[in-house]
């Protein structure tokens, strides 16, 4: 795992990115690159949490895939009528031409008054899908970076960052989204009233099969349970469950393993799907159920399905938000 903290994550250089093309595709190639870029191995935590008490039951939590996150004040609008002390995000840009080279994570932490940690899951090589392209005002990314984010309205303690098992995909082959990086999985431990647990949000594979993320869930879990023994974690985010397997979540590994290790599914309605067209995907081929969260030693209350639709009707993701009510430990 890793748990280096900065408060500002460094950037490879413009030249530096455009070498990226030239390195031979392989796993090893990519890895000793991968190796010598320390915003890689990093957290960047910011922000101020409102309080330093510890949150009390029941609280809210939440997890969306914000797909880049193109408009982050409304997005950090909508977070702030869900009334959750944690927010688990996904696909979350900083310094990308498509989102106007800003740091929306920082920005909808501020906004909701919360401390942040974020890591990169990819840096991008090229500016996006045709789509985004029509987003784009720079031919440049002044970063690059793509990743994932957690934040709470209480401190964040114990950081880690682990990078899940992968084969390089969208190094190998990224088509018209070539990246360097892998997927992963940032969490804390945060303190409540009787005692801490950990939460984590991650981000699994979607250009693949269900074997491949359930050994991503597997790992992670092994991860977790050798660095936080007896502690309950709560995990949250994008599954991808039911990519290339026809849209059937059911058909996920991932599920009937991670319940054998003593976690539980929530997402809302088993019948209410959690993506929808959006402003970049607009023409999705199915609606599927890729969002969950996955809980162990936890009392899970509600768990809902909210529209990403704002409030002149506009997607703010092509995911709806997910959110579960902790009512207690186990």
């Amino acid at each position: 795992m890793i748990d280096e903290t900065v408060s500002i994550l460094s950037v490879p250089s413009q030249e530096t990115r455009a070498g990226f093309t030239a390195i031979e595709r392989s796993i090893a190639a990519h890895d000793a690159v991968l190796a010598t870029l320390p915003e890689m191995s990093s957290i960047e935590i910011g922000g101020e949490p409102s309080s330093r008490e510890p949150l009390s039951f029941p609280f809210t939590v939440a997890a969306w895939n914000l797909e880049r996150c193109l408009f982050a004040p409304e997005s950090a609008a909508h977070l702030a009528a869900t009334a959750a002390p944690v927010v688990l995000l996904s696909e979350m840009d900083n310094g990308m031409a498509r989102t106007g080279q800003r740091h929306p994570t920082a920005e909808v932490a501020a906004t909701l008054r919360m401390q942040y940690a974020y890591g990169v899951e990819f840096i991008e090589l090229g500016l996006g899908s045709d789509t985004e392209l029509e987003f784009c005002k720079d031919d440049f990314n002044a970063k690059g970076f793509h990743g994932n984010a957690l934040m709470a309205a209480v401190p964040l303690a114990r950081l880690f960052m682990l990078r899940l098992w992968g084969e390089r995909l969208w190094f190998m082959d990224g088509g018209d989204q070539p990246r360097v990086g892998e997927r992963f999985a940032i969490g804390a431990v945060i303190e409540t009233e009787a005692g801490p647990f950990v939460a984590v949000s991650t981000h699994l594979e979607s250009a693949t099969t269900a074997p491949y993320r359930e050994r991503q869930v597997k790992e992670l879990i092994d991860a977790l349970d050798e660095a936080f023994p007896d502690m309950p974690v709560l995990i949250g985010g994008d599954l991808n469950t039911g990519n290339h397997a026809g849209g059937d979540f059911e058909a996920e590994g991932l599920f009937a393993m991670s319940a054998a290790r003593g976690f539980t599914r929530h997402g809302g309605p088993i019948d209410q799907m959690t993506t929808r067209p959006s402003l970049i995907t607009r023409w999705p081929e199915r609606a599927m159920k890729l969002d969950w969260f996955l809980s162990r030693g936890m009392k899970i209350g509600e768990s809902r399905v909210i529209s990403s639709l704002d409030a002149n009707g506009r997607p703010l993701s092509d995911h709806d938000l997910i959110t579960c009510v902790v009512e207690g430990f186990e």
